[in-house]
């Protein structure tokens, strides 16, 4: 098959019967061109779907006018977040780039670094960059960090209260009277991961429940490690009744582990998630979860990052809250002790 080559100046110029200087100055919105000139040129650049080289634009004006969007992968997490830059852009004078560094599920540490050295500068003006291992942005090139790897540190940052979402989740699974509550944590190097598994850690302890170690176990945000995870959760002699997983996916996975043991989701095993992409209500039975705002975090980011290019003062570190969104795949302990007091709240 084959692809039409790139309209270039030289063929506006030629069918609009001018000069490429003349076409140049219509592009570049410079005076000394008649209007009924400017008119015909922009009816050509129309016409043949004339795009100005980005890489030409920002060595004329040192702007591109493009800010991009930098993720290790296009997952449900960071597709999120891009809807929500997407609809931010719209209005603002820029143009939105997505970019994926090809390095799978973001463990190369660095993936960042390598792809700002191919972007920042010649192709966009500023960029978001999800998750990031590490950043190193180059003096005077705008960058805001979408939940990074270490947490907020001197870098403008987006996040959500990873923290209470997981205290939040944890209670919730406690009202239903579970005592056994497995954790399936998320990354290890990833702080919203900590957070996580330190708020599930929180909430046990002022219930005056003893965390069963056995019960926590690293998933890696992952659908096949954490499938794994769950299901050495699941062969345990006495398996928990409930479990607390780091991310959606995570918990996803869970559920189907749960099928393939036999056990009923909620009946059987109670399962909660983290983050309510679009999937978790998708499943069977729908996953109930702790809600981070993300495709807000997307639009914050944006925002922020457009705020910083146009130097205006602001808080360069936004946390977003979380809420707890119930659906069907938790429910209420069985064989429960009626004299346990939490027990009879669980049944109010």
């Amino acid at each position: 098959m084959a692809f039409e080559q790139r309209v270039k100046m030289s063929d506006v110029a030629r069918t609009a019967g001018v000069s490429v200087a003349t076409v140049s100055k219509v592009v570049n919105g410079r005076y000394g061109v008649a209007q009924a000139t400017v008119e015909r040129v922009q009816q050509v650049i129309h016409e043949l779907g004339y795009e100005a080289s980005l890489v030409a634009q920002s060595l004329r004006s040192h702007r591109t006018n493009v800010l991009g969007i930098l993720v290790a992968e296009f997952e449900p997490f960071s597709t999120e977040l891009l809807k929500g830059a997407s609809r931010q852009v719209a209005g603002s004078g820029y143009q939105l780039l997505a970019y994926s560094s090809g390095d799978g599920d973001g463990a190369a540490v660095g993936w960042e670094r390598r792809s700002l050295a191919r972007l920042s500068g010649t192709l966009i003006d500023g960029a978001v960059i999800v998750t990031p291992t590490m950043i190193e942005p180059k003096q005077g090139f705008h960058v805001v960090a979408v939940d990074p790897h270490t947490g907020p540190s001197g870098l403008p940052t987006v996040d959500s209260d990873n923290f209470a979402g997981a205290v939040l989740a944890t209670n919730y699974l406690l009202s239903l009277g579970h005592r056994r509550i497995g954790h399936i944590s998320g990354r290890p190097d990833l702080e919203s991961a900590r957070l996580r598994e330190a708020g599930f850690r929180r909430a046990m302890a002022e219930a005056g429940i003893p965390v069963d170690e056995r019960l926590v176990r690293v998933g890696g945000f992952g659908v096949g490690k954490a499938a794994g995870t769950a299901a050495e959760l699941l062969a345990l002699p006495e398996p928990p009744t409930a479990i607390f997983a780091g991310n959606d996916l995570s918990a996803i996975s869970t559920m189907e582990v749960a099928r393939r043991f036999g056990r009923s989701v909620p009946d059987d095993l109670s399962v909660i998630g983290f983050d309510n992409v679009p999937e978790s209500a998708l499943v069977n039975p729908p996953l109930t979860t702790i809600s981070q705002p993300l495709q807000r975090m997307g639009a914050e980011a944006l925002r922020l990052l457009t705020d910083l290019i146009a130097g205006v003062e602001r808080e360069r570190h936004i946390r977003l809250p979380t809420e707890l969104v119930i659906r069907s795949s938790c429910g209420p302990v069985i064989d429960a002790d009626p004299a346990d007091p939490r027990q009879r709240l669980s049944a109010t």
